[in-house]
Formats: C-alpha cells, sequence, structure tokens
C-alpha cells in the first residue's frame, strides 16, 4: 500500500518522523514536499496529496501543517477526498471506521512526534465498517457530485 505525504515547512521534522514509522509498518511512502524550511502555501501541497489519492497514484494519504486544518482543507476540495484532522488516536480510528476518510491531518504545532505516531498507527489500522455508515458516506459524496 502506497501512503503520499505533504507537508508545508513548519512540518518537516514531524513528516520525517511520520515517514519513517510508516515505512517501518511496510508501506511505501510517496513524498510529496515540502523538504525547504523556507516559507510555503501549505494549499499546495494539500492539493498534491489530495490528487495522489483520488487519482489512485497512492491509497491514501497524510498531510501536515501548523495545525493540520489548513492543509485538510485542501486537500478536501479535490473531489473524492475525504480529509479528517486528528489529534488524538480515537478519532482518526472513527474517522476510517465510519467516514472512510482517504487522507489524514494533523499539526505539527498541536500533536507531538509519539501522539503522531499514535494517531497514525490507529488511522492505518482501521478499515472502512460499510453498513449504515456507506450510507452516510454515500450522501456525503453525492453533496460533492452535485457542486
Amino acid at each position: 500500500m502506497k501512503i503520499a505525504m505533504g507537508n508545508d515547512h513548519t512540518a518537516i521534522e514531524l513528516k520525517n518522523i511520520i515517514k519513517e514509522f510508516v515505512e517501518g509498518k511496510g508501506y511505501e511512502v510517496l513524498d510529496l514536499g515540502t523538504n525547504s524550511t523556507e516559507s510555503c502555501d501549505y494549499p499546495i501541497y494539500g492539493e498534491k496529496v489530495g490528487r495522489a489519492v483520488a487519482g489512485g497514484e497512492a491509497d491514501l494519504g497524510i498531510v501536515i501543517c501548523g495545525t493540520g486544518v489548513g492543509i485538510s482543507l485542501a486537500a478536501n476540495k479535490v473531489k473524492g477526498i475525504r480529509a479528517c484532522v486528528c489529534s488524538e488516536p480515537y478519532t482518526a480510528k472513527l474517522s476510517r471506521q465510519h467516514n472512510n476518510t482517504n487522507v489524514l491531518a494533523f499539526g505539527a504545532r498541536v500533536v507531538g512526534s509519539e501522539l503522531a505516531k499514535m494517531i497514525t498507527e490507529a488511522w492505518l489500522d482501521a478499515s472502512f465498517e460499510g453498513g449504515r455508515h456507506e450510507r452516510r458516506v454515500n450522501m456525503i459524496m453525492e453533496i460533492e457530485n452535485r457542486e
């Protein structure tokens, strides 16, 4: 399974930690940057990850900026993306089980590296339960398709 990762300049260190963690779990990582500490615009990297996931170049995505909010908003503008900002493992797990999220977001200024690993692990280990949740996810996607 391939995981696309993207980040802004505030999250390079955490991205590299999570990248190594994810690779250590046996996943392939598609690093879409940035790898520079110079100030950059997080929407560029949110969109890159969203397009990689929506286009099938990656199975899932992880995006990181200062809070996780801005980069997740950018990823969510790509049709077919369901990105969720998570600051603890429980929400990450349920976002996959109930909402079939395909992009995980968190903030480098919000969570430390160990918590980020726990969030990532909970999200990657969970899977969509379908059932009553599938109807609701389909409703969300119908809203997107009407736009």
